[in-house]
């Protein structure tokens, strides 16, 4: 009990084990909420408390100290599955096949990639456009293999561009046949506004098929950085997102996993507080 505050632990005893789906999705997390706790605690413990706080599937690429093969048995102990890995984005360019050689031995289904290099601030269409070539390419190899390419928006796609944005550029001139996209509710609402989210998923039902689900402090304005103080990652249901109405439409599109994320330093008190929201919705 040493690395959980007593109140997130009083807050986990309340809600673990209490349901399996949540909001009919499998109870998901993004691993990169206990980047801290994988270093400190090691992997078996941050792995044996994922599992106490409920959890039933995570997006991971593994962790450092332990093979990928050696993760997916501690993760296979724990009943845990790993529907969706990260890929980097030079890795996708330069060695696709590295992408899917990890994702077989996880068992993934997916592939997310969750930054495109660029000069911050001043993502281009020259950028989207170079975006789209490497991740057609890979996407390709990764749909051979049985896998799924998906772009993870990060707020700066959200440059205006003609009568919409880069993002939307990306998403009608790319082939559906090889590339997905994963909406990180923060950051579309970072870059685009609170009505965002909801608006993507109706104008292009299909595309998204993972969600991170994940809330914005309410009275903070975004930009087209891809960046934002931690502070201002709070527990679902208390910011910006209008939950109600994305995740009725997440269903709707097809979105197939959801992984709540939290990039504050106050996880063990915002994860329940959010599996506790969405289990109401």
């Amino acid at each position: 009990m040493k690395f959980y505050s007593l109140l997130a632990f009083g807050m986990m005893l309340c809600f673990q084990g209490t349901a399996q789906k949540l909001y009919t999705y499998p109870i998901g997390v993004q691993t990169y909420t206990f980047r801290n706790h994988f270093p400190k605690e090691g992997v078996v413990k941050t792995l044996d408390l994922i599992k106490e706080l409920g959890f039933t599937e995570i997006e991971s690429s593994g962790a450092s100290g332990v093979t990928t093969e050696e993760f997916k048995k501690l993760c296979d102990e724990r009943k845990i599955t790993i529907p969706s890995t990260g890929g980097d984005f030079d890795e996708l360019a330069k060695d696709p096949m590295a992408v899917v050689k990890r994702a077989k031995i996880l068992g993934a289904k997916f592939v997310m990639c969750a930054w495109i290099p660029h000069k911050r601030g001043e993502f281009s269409l020259d950028d989207a456009k170079k975006a789209i070539a490497v991740f057609e390419s890979a996407g390709k190899i990764l749909k051979e293999n049985g896998l799924t390419l998906c772009y993870h928006d990060h707020g700066y796609e959200f440059h205006q561009f003609e009568d919409g944005t880069l993002l939307d550029y990306m998403i009608k001139n790319s082939n559906p046949a090889y590339l997905s996209f994963e909406m990180d509710v923060l950051w579309t609402i970072h870059g685009g506004g609170a009505d965002m989210p909801v608006k993507l998923l109706k104008k292009y039902p299909n595309r998204f098929k993972l969600m991170h689900v994940k809330d914005l402090k309410k009275g903070i304005k975004g930009d087209l950085t891809g960046g934002t103080p931690a502070e201002n990652d709070v527990a679902v249901g208390m910011g910006q997102g209008d939950w109600k109405a994305i995740i009725k439409l997440a269903k709707k599109v097809g979105i197939e996993h959801c992984f709540i994320e939290d990039e504050s330093e106050k996880e063990l008190v915002n994860i329940p507080l959010s599996i506790a929201y969405l289990k109401k919705l």
